[in-house]
């Protein structure tokens, strides 16, 4: 498997959209982001429009039922809709 890094933008209180989101951790490229983290459907919408210019190679969104799903590719390593076994730290 591709190097992993996990991406946290979840929150603990009600926040408004214009909050900025964490850092971006350091990413290898053609690594396999997760972005992961309990937080409103927008927030993750603008963690994946930061990460599209990244040197990711892919990207997956974290489902504590399923795990990390992938939802935009480019390396043959990984294909949108596919599930990794992965846990975040």
């Amino acid at each position: 498997m591709e190097s992993v890094v996990f991406y946290h933008i979840g929150v603990e209180s009600p926040i408004a959209p214009d909050e900025p989101l964490p850092p971006l951790p350091p990413i290898p490229r053609g690594a396999l982001v997760v972005v992961e983290g309990r937080a409103p459907i927008w927030r993750y919408g603008l963690a994946l429009h930061r990460l599209h210019g990244s040197p990711a190679g892919a990207i997956a969104v974290f489902d504590p039922r399923l795990g990390a799903v992938v939802v935009a590719s480019h390396t043959p390593a990984y294909r949108p809709g596919q599930v990794v076994d992965v846990t975040p730290p």
